[in-house]
């Protein structure tokens, strides 16, 4: 069972849609987060893995109000940053959870919950010696297509092109998933780490994949 952490504000820390109270604290490590007592999960859930400082979901969640989001970060700092942004715009379609993404996606996140993940600018790891720890491999993709709904879709963006190019010969190898146009995000949606390279003049790469329902 989860529990609001006590940086929130809030008094009554089991209200689902306090905007005060969007940092996740849990009770129990290995079992799945009871979505429920945050949201109204009649609505779409969107997962952002590595949400930063939250550019990107403060803007994707004030355009889609009637969407749920969770934010996932290991760095607890950028996630008070992030909780005090909630808390000033008075958001409450945002939830928070520190941990390592692949944590989160292996023991919290219930199967066949998510509506979309967003995984922007992961860390390339672009030593060779060090590709092991990068986050998309097939262990991943299993996590993913359990947890996404029925043609639920994947959103990824980075500005390292080798890596990119890795991720896409991973899902062209996997039959569960098919690729689909990619969108353009709004500006305000674009991160800061998308806004920082394209000032250094990279280029950011972004592909979208759909989880295929099996017949």
């Amino acid at each position: 069972m989860a529990e609001v952490s006590s940086l929130a504000c809030s008094e009554n820390k089991h209200h689902p849609m306090e905007p005060s109270s969007a940092i996740i604290s849990l009770k129990n490590w290995a079992t799945p987060l009871v979505l429920d007592d945050f949201f109204n999960m009649d609505l779409p859930l969107e997962v952002d893995l590595g949400c930063g400082k939250g550019r990107f979901i403060m803007a994707r969640a004030t355009r889609y109000p009637n969407t749920n989001f969770i934010g996932v970060d290991r760095m607890l700092m950028r996630l008070r940053k992030v909780n005090k942004k909630i808390d000033r715009a008075g958001t409450s379609n945002i939830r928070l959870l520190r941990i390592e993404a692949s944590y989160a996606m292996q023991y919290l996140l219930p199967p066949s919950t998510v509506s979309m993940f967003h995984i922007l600018f992961p860390d390339p790891w672009p030593k060779r010696r060090h590709h092991k720890n990068r986050l998309f491999n097939e262990k991943l993709l299993d996590a993913l297509h359990s947890l996404l709904k029925p043609s639920g879709l994947i959103h990824i963006a980075t500005d390292h092109l080798e890596y990119f190019e890795e991720i896409i010969k991973l899902f062209e190898a996997d039959s569960r998933f098919s690729q689909e146009p990619a969108e353009e995000p709004p500006e305000d949606e674009r991160t800061d780490f998308e806004i920082l390279f394209t000032g250094k003049g990279k280029q950011t790469n972004r592909a979208w994949f759909r989880k295929i329902q099996s017949s």
